[in-house]
Order: structure tokens, then C-alpha cells, then sequence
């Protein structure tokens, strides 16, 4: 009886030392867990995000950001770490769904746009199509040139084509303010910076004719001497040898004899049929000589 009270005893003082082991683990790994997360929480930082796409001009509310967790050393220059920071201010750029949201990119006094304008230029914007803004690839940041394609008399020989503005900034493309994706925009019209004088030719030259939008090389800053290109130094400046037929023709108008001045020596009868016109020698009238 002895043993087995003795043999008892050293199993209940094992399972309290156990428990005592296991109840000190247990506290170390915790502490350890807990110096761990403060440790890993000090290296990540709380940054406002969009959190959905915004375009320049819009007034911040709370529903339209969130925070999101960045390590301390990706944390973008300006940088926002509470939303009401940011609540009230203007964007001044278009920004993408989870876009970090900058001082840069933020104004106090509002405007959007007008916040991209530098002091004595102005922000003129042009409509364009597919073809006359470049595919879609003219993006902000970008830099072209802008032809006017001018008919003053509506008669497709006087139509003429001419380099008006060089070397001007793309401020916008439709609502993107920010250059991002060398994608393609489907847009109808692209805003430029230019100075006073520059608006009013651009405004006049939308009035007058056509408008056509070059794309540059950005490393390209130099003005060339480019001269008008009319239609008929394109034809070599000769007139077409016929008109154009047209899907629905006029009748043919009956063909006009006109005879040449009696006094030239080589008479000739000219034939106008249309816009066709055909000499043949003039038959001699014997009566008349």
C-alpha cells in the first residue's frame, strides 16, 4: 500500500509540473506571438486609397476611399493615413480604383482641370475623331501639332492644308487627366495647353475647317518650317482632265459647236460635252472664203 500510495504521489507531481510547463509554454509562445505582430505592424503603415475610379473635379467624401495596409517603405511620397485628412478635397487628376490618394493629386481650393493650367496658358479643347486624333492614342502628357485642312471657296481645287500650332501639350483625352496604359481612348474631343493666342487660333481654326492632330516624339521640341499644301499642287497643278462621275448623273447636255475667230488661219470647232472638251477642224465653208 505504501508503493502505490508512493508511485501515486510522483505521477500527480508529474502532471502538476506538466501543467506548469505546459501553462509557462503557453504564456512564452504568446508573448512571442504578440512582440511578433508589434514588431510586423510597426513595418506596414495605413495609407488612403480610391475606392473606386475618379475623375478630376470630384469633391471627396468618405464612401469614396478606404484604408489599405502598405509596408513602411512602398508608402507613396504624400500620402494620406486618415480619411477625414482627405474628405473635402478636390481631385486634380483622374485616379484608378485602390490608386493611393497623394497631396500632389488633391486641391484644398478645388477647380480640377484648372489646377493642370500653368500661369499665362489656357486649357482649349477640340473635337476629334478616329481618324483626326491619331487612333485614339493621343494621351495626356503627349505632345502634337495641329493642321487645319481650309475649303474658302468650297471647290475641292482651293482646299488647302496647313501646320497652325507645333509642339503643343495634350492636357486631357475626353475625362483622362493622367497618363497611364498606352492603350487606346475612344474619345470625341482632346484639351490642349496653349497660351491666349493660341486659343484664338484654335477656336477660329474649328470654325473655319477641318482640324487634324500629329503626334510627336516626345523628345522632340524643335519648330519646323512647314509650308500650305493645296490640291492643286497635289494634282502638280494641272486641272483634272475630267470631273468626277457622279452615282446619279444630270442629263447630258446637248453639245455646244463654237467656231474659232474667223481671222485665225486654223479654224477649229470646239465640242463641250460635260467637262470634256474636244477640238476637230472646222469644216470650210466654200461659200465664205
Amino acid at each position: 500500500m505504501a508503493i502505490a500510495s508512493k508511485g501515486q504521489r510522483l505521477i500527480a507531481i508529474a502532471v502538476a509540473l506538466g501543467g506548469v510547463a505546459a501553462t509557462l509554454g503557453y504564456f512564452s509562445l504568446t508573448a512571442l506571438s504578440a512582440r511578433a505582430a508589434i514588431h510586423q505592424s510597426s513595418q506596414f503603415r495605413d495609407v488612403v486609397v480610391c475606392a473606386n475610379d475618379m475623375s478630376y473635379g470630384v469633391k471627396l467624401e468618405a464612401s469614396m476611399v478606404r484604408l489599405a495596409r502598405y509596408p513602411r517603405e512602398s508608402v507613396p511620397f504624400g500620402a494620406y493615413s486618415s480619411i477625414d485628412s482627405v474628405v473635402g478635397q478636390t481631385t486634380k487628376v483622374f485616379m484608378g480604383a485602390r490608386e493611393p490618394v497623394t497631396a500632389l493629386k488633391l486641391s484644398s481650393r478645388g477647380g480640377g482641370l484648372s489646377m493642370l493650367v500653368r500661369n499665362n496658358t489656357r486649357a482649349a479643347s477640340i473635337e476629334v475623331n478616329q481618324v483626326s486624333g491619331v487612333s485614339g492614342f493621343v494621351l495626356p502628357g503627349d505632345r502634337v501639332d495641329v493642321l487645319i485642312t481650309v475649303d474658302p471657296g468650297h471647290n475641292a481645287q482651293d482646299a488647302v492644308t496647313r501646320t497652325i500650332l507645333q509642339n503643343i501639350e495634350v492636357l486631357a483625352a475626353g475625362q483622362k487627366t493622367q497618363q497611364g496604359e498606352t492603350k487606346p481612348l475612344t474619345v470625341q474631343s482632346v484639351t490642349l495647353l496653349v497660351d491666349p493666342h493660341g486659343a484664338e487660333i484654335l477656336a477660329h481654326a474649328q470654325h473655319e475647317g477641318e482640324i487634324h492632330l500629329v503626334l510627336r516624339n516626345p523628345g522632340d521640341q524643335g519648330q519646323s518650317e512647314v509650308t500650305a499644301f493645296s490640291t492643286r499642287e497635289m494634282l502638280g497643278g494641272r486641272e483634272p482632265r475630267s470631273a468626277p462621275r457622279l452615282a446619279n448623273p444630270r442629263p447630258t447636255p446637248t453639245p455646244v459647236a463654237v467656231a474659232a475667230p474667223r481671222a485665225a488661219q486654223d479654224r477649229h470647232v470646239r465640242i463641250i460635252r460635260s467637262a470634256d472638251v474636244v477640238e476637230t477642224p472646222a469644216v470650210v465653208d466654200s461659200t465664205n472664203r
